[in-house]
């Protein structure tokens, strides 16, 4: 299993004051000492907190997997297809939100996405999906040309420990029909130190993205230790 760490909030403090620090690429260093195995940012349409200088800076500096997450828009493709991340994470985007809270709705897609994303890969980019644990929009993500999804773990962050199980039945027979479409597995969005323990026994799910736990926790201990804290628990390091 592997973490991508999102560094989304690196940047967030940043421009709370119109800053040049905290740096996005000496995060990027940072967790990748810890032991992360990429790294995560969202450039938004409004480019809010990370910028497209940014993202071509940690394309350069990035010795992990580099991956993008973005809107399905004209002017996102053609960042991409310049600074060519290793993989493109695509999500919607509502204006004036705080975070991205929703996946993609893949039923009854036009051809446009399918397109979209087959252009992208002429690039050498991998192309990735963020969904809701919704088994019927598999079959969707595989005939648009998806080659992994990441499943939105928000509903599930929010439950209280004592009712996750349905919950996490439910994302297993999302993921278990992932795989069988031949579409990698991932999953994000609210995910912390003490709610990515029961996950973890979905197997299919090879991938975690995390970020806005792991900057908290840096706060107090160092985006390094914080990020090594994690992998702890995602790869059962002692």
């Amino acid at each position: 299993m592997e973490l991508s760490v999102n560094i989304d909030h690196i940047a967030t403090l940043r421009e709370a004051r119109k800053e040049r620090f905290p740096s996005p690429i000496h995060a990027a260093v940072e967790v990748e000492l810890g032991g992360a195995d990429g790294i995560t940012v969202h450039l938004r349409s409004d480019q809010r907190h990370i910028k497209e200088r940014d993202v071509e800076l940690l394309k350069q500096v990035a010795r992990t997997e580099l991956t993008l997450e973005m809107a399905a828009t004209s002017q996102m493709a053609s960042i991409a297809k310049r600074i060519k991340p290793a993989c493109i994470t695509l999500v919607p985007e509502a204006p004036g939100e705080v975070t991205t809270q929703r996946g993609l709705v893949l039923l009854n897609q036009k051809e446009d996405l399918k397109s979209y994303i087959s252009d992208l890969k002429k690039y050498g980019i991998t192309v990735g999906l963020f969904i809701n644990p919704d088994i019927e929009q598999i079959k969707e993500a595989a005939r648009i040309g998806a080659q992994y999804i990441e499943i939105n773990t928000n509903e599930y962050s929010l439950l209280h420990r004592s009712k996750i199980r349905d919950e996490i039945i439910r994302i297993a027979r999302v993921a278990k029909a992932a795989r069988r479409e031949g579409i990698g597995v991932h999953a994000g969005h609210g995910l912390d130190y003490r709610n990515i323990q029961p996950l973890l026994s979905v197997m299919e799910i090879t991938g975690y993205s995390i970020g806005f736990a792991i900057v908290a926790r840096a706060v107090f201990v160092g985006l390094r230790q914080a990020t090594q804290e994690m992998v702890q628990r995602i790869k059962g390091v002692r």
